[in-house]
């Protein structure tokens, strides 16, 4: 049966259903989260993910770091995107069944995850974090909820709406072989009422371009179209005032930063109130990036000049969270946070991060002398010693002491009994429909849409 006729449009949530160039492409089949849609392409039958993105910086981070890492395995991939003056960015995503989350939960209500699934697991985040890494891209939101499954248990890292790409000026100098800036087109267009979109499988364009531009080549036209986001004024002034303001996009197939419900309200790993007023120091980027059980350090201490250290961070977090069923650092505020981090690794001093004392926020936030720390043994019992070795390496203060992505990928750890167990022999929910405001992927909203789908 035909899906009954959509309500009015809303100017957000609905706009998804009034653009013709959509419609005209794929059937939309239900909400599988707020801004996110599951939807039939007409050509082929595929299902795929439609993902609405309010937010103007957000759209181009994720459409410029999907392009880059179109060919990883554990990277979500990008099929095409739809783009219009004054409309918000569709990408169209695979869909992804379920996530993390699930399998944690899942975890739980069996008793535990099986130390090779457990391995095979980890070692598909890090496959996918060292694609990030090896291109220069910073995720900045690493947590369950953006580690999406496919049915056959292939892991993927999703929403890069918080990435940003290191080769900017003043922010990390460019290697010597830097990989090639994409010659796409980004697909914007200035005021021409047909919207064009990019095609990524097919590599060519759907729909009329813009006069202006469809004389230009390819490489032209990105490098016409990105001259003026790629400047760093024009970057820094972004990140000031759209850091992570795209409200609440989950959704299977695409991740999510949700800090706020559909009422406004912030979820219990939300930013603080006085988090909007975080800026942007003399460093590239501003602290107020990720959610908070897995913000590194130097963001709760407001470092604006960091790397990719601190997704090594929130890869430990995930990592412990994977071992326990439970999240290592669930704080109520980033004081809270810092003091439940502190409370395990102890004070944060000269000794064990050379250089803290420059922090922006290290003399104004003062915690009591820890005498005796907890110590990550204590967040990791009846794990094995390599399991705890594994996460220290991670989940220290000294950002430069975390081991990298590809070094864990070499690990012992991976090589011991029981060895990582293969693909077919996972346990990959069958969907994220449950909702738990209690666990670390509570902020997702998997309600169907309130259309009643037949």
């Amino acid at each position: 049966m035909e899906p009954k006729s959509p309500p009015p449009p809303h100017p957000k949530s609905w706009s998804i259903y009034t653009r013709p160039e959509i419609i005209a492409k794929y059937q939309i089949h239900e909400r599988v989260g707020s801004g996110a849609y599951s939807a039939r392409r007409l050509a082929d039958d595929h299902i795929v993910a439609l993902k609405e993105v309010h937010d103007y910086q957000s759209a181009f981070r994720e459409i410029e770091a999907l392009r880059i890492l179109q060919n990883c395995p554990n990277v979500v991939v990008l099929h095409e995107y739809f783009w219009a003056e004054d409309e918000d960015a569709v990408l169209v995503l695979e869909f992804l069944r379920t996530d993390l989350t699930a399998v944690i939960r899942d975890g739980k209500k069996k008793g535990g995850i099986r130390s090779g699934e457990v391995k095979q697991w980890m070692m598909q985040i890090l496959s996918g974090l060292d694609a990030c890494h090896r291109n220069m891209i910073v995720h900045r939101d690493l947590k369950p909820g953006n580690l999406l499954i496919s049915h056959d248990g292939i892991l993927k890292l999703v929403d890069f709406g918080q990435a940003r790409i290191l080769m900017e000026a003043g922010c990390i100098a460019a290697d010597e072989n830097p990989p090639p800036a994409p010659s796409d087109p980004l697909c914007i267009h200035h005021g021409d009422p047909t919207t064009a979109s990019f095609n990524f499988e097919r590599g060519n364009w759907g729909g009329e371009k813009h006069h202006q531009s469809s004389t230009l080549g390819e490489e032209d036209s990105f490098a016409e179209m990105t001259s003026e986001y790629k400047s760093q004024d024009f970057l820094d002034e972004m990140e000031e005032t759209t850091t992570t303001r795209d409200g609440n996009v989950s959704c299977l197939a695409t991740g999510t930063a949700s800090e706020y419900g559909d009422d406004g309200s912030r979820s219990p790993n939300s930013y603080d109130d006085n988090d909007d007023d975080d800026r942007p120091q003399e460093g590239c980027f501003t602290s107020c990036v990720g959610t908070r059980w897995f913000r590194a350090p130097e963001l709760l201490y407001g470092s604006t000049d960091y790397g990719m250290e601190v997704d090594l961070w929130a890869l430990g977090c995930v990592f412990a969270e994977l071992l326990t069923l439970e999240p290592l650092f669930p704080g109520g505020s980033d004081i809270d946070q810092l003091g439940r981090i502190i409370g395990v690794l102890g004070n944060l001093n000269e000794e064990v991060w050379p250089g803290c004392v420059n922090l922006p926020d290290y003399r104004t936030m003062s915690f009591g002398k820890v005498e005796s720390p907890s110590g990550l043994e204590s967040c990791l019992k009846n794990r094995s010693s390599e399991e705890v070795s594994l996460v220290k390496k991670l989940v220290c203060y000294d950002p430069f002491s975390r081991a990298t992505a590809m070094e864990l990928l070499h690990d012992v750890y991976f090589s011991m009994e029981p060895l990582p167990v293969s693909l077919s022999e996972l346990h990959v929910p069958r969907s994220n429909s449950e909702h738990d405001v209690d666990s670390p992927g509570g902020w997702y909203d998997y309600a169907r849409n309130p259309l009643d789908w037949e």
